[in-house]
């Protein structure tokens, strides 16, 4: 494979044509790896000081292969997106070209033009990634040590086929409570709003916003302004491609309780959400939120329900099984 090291963001229209395509056939295709989000991150939450750099690989006769996408602070490497609000990375490669454009972009990462580094933190790396097979022994064979550790869990549901068989996954408990609340909330003339192409999407976005910042002190503090806009643009772009699932309980006109979701390929991903822990408290809407975006995806064929990154109890209540990510670490010798 022939590859080309492009510095800044100019790669992102160079690009356009190719990059969706590869990334849709790579060893992982999640919402993170679209053009579209990796621009989002790298606009507005870029490290200080740093510059981006993208390494792509091409077959002989000019297909692209692979895309390396990566910055670094202080000598140390990292994917593009790299940590907090990217819950899957990896490089983008189809399977079967994973370990030649992982050699070519590891060799251009390797060049002497290159700019210097001397470690690379590659965070949220998915169990069934083939990175976690090729990248150790590539890099000690080039002169670095290699470690890897679970950096977090994501826990997923895999969704049968009607809502009543989901109701019968849960605990007799938990089945009880989410078909209580489900009831209180329809007495209550509780909405499920799903925002669409004719909506004031900036607006939604903004309203989502407030109910992030309500729920918690550590969301508060989390969302700064790049974290905003970056809602902002992929909620665009992803209403544009028809992958945004944003959804809102609401009483009496009243939003109480958000989501915001990613609709893409045959799963939903829950990238984040908001919840006025003053309005409607008895309700419970954001159980009630949750159940209902599970009975949407259900009743919509999808076959599972990301919760992403995190190990919070509540995932678990509904009925969300561990899988891994993973944190790669190359030290030169």
């Amino acid at each position: 494979m022939l590859s080309e090291h492009t510095m800044g963001t100019a790669v992102f229209d160079d690009l356009a044509a190719e990059w969706d395509t590869l990334a849709g056939q790579g060893v992982t295709d999640t919402p993170f790896q679209t053009r579209a989000y990796q621009q989002a991150w790298w606009r507005h939450l870029q490290p200080p000081n740093a510059a981006l750099h993208t390494i792509t690989a091409r077959t002989e006769d000019g297909r692209l292969a692979a895309i390396g996408c990566f910055y670094i602070v202080d000598g140390v490497l990292h994917f593009n997106g790299c940590v907090e609000e990217t819950d899957y990375l990896d490089l983008i490669v189809r399977p079967e070209e994973a370990e030649a454009g992982w050699a070519a972009v590891f060799q251009h990462l390797l060049h002497p033009d290159f700019p210097e580094w001397h470690t690379a933190r590659f965070c949220n790396i998915p169990a069934a990634s083939p990175t976690r097979t090729i990248l150790p022994p590539l890099a000690e064979a080039n002169g670095f040590s290699s470690q890897e550790e679970l950096a977090e869990v994501c826990p997923v549901i895999t969704l049968p086929d009607n809502f009543d068989a989901y109701l019968d996954q849960l605990d007799s408990k938990q089945r009880r409570e989410v078909q209580r609340k489900l009831r209180r909330a329809a007495g209550a003339n509780a909405q499920l709003i799903l925002v669409g192409p004719d909506d004031d999407l900036a607006q939604a976005v903004d309203d989502f916003l407030a109910l992030l910042q309500m729920s918690t002190f550590e969301k508060r503090d989390w969302l700064n302004d790049g974290r905003r806009a970056v809602f902002h643009e992929i909620a665009q772009s992803s209403l544009a491609d028809g992958t945004l699932q944003l959804l809102f309980m609401e009483v009496n006109q009243q939003k109480a309780a958000a989501l915001f979701n990613f609709d893409y390929k045959n799963r939903i991903w829950v990238y984040n959400s908001g919840l006025d822990p003053e309005a409607f408290g008895a309700l419970s809407l954001g159980v009630v939120l949750t159940a209902k975006a599970i009975e949407h995806a259900v009743e919509n064929g999808r076959a599972e329900f990301d919760f992403l990154r995190g190990n919070e109890t509540y995932k678990y209540r509904f009925g969300a099984q561990d899988t891994e990510i993973y944190r790669i670490s190359l030290e030169k010798l």
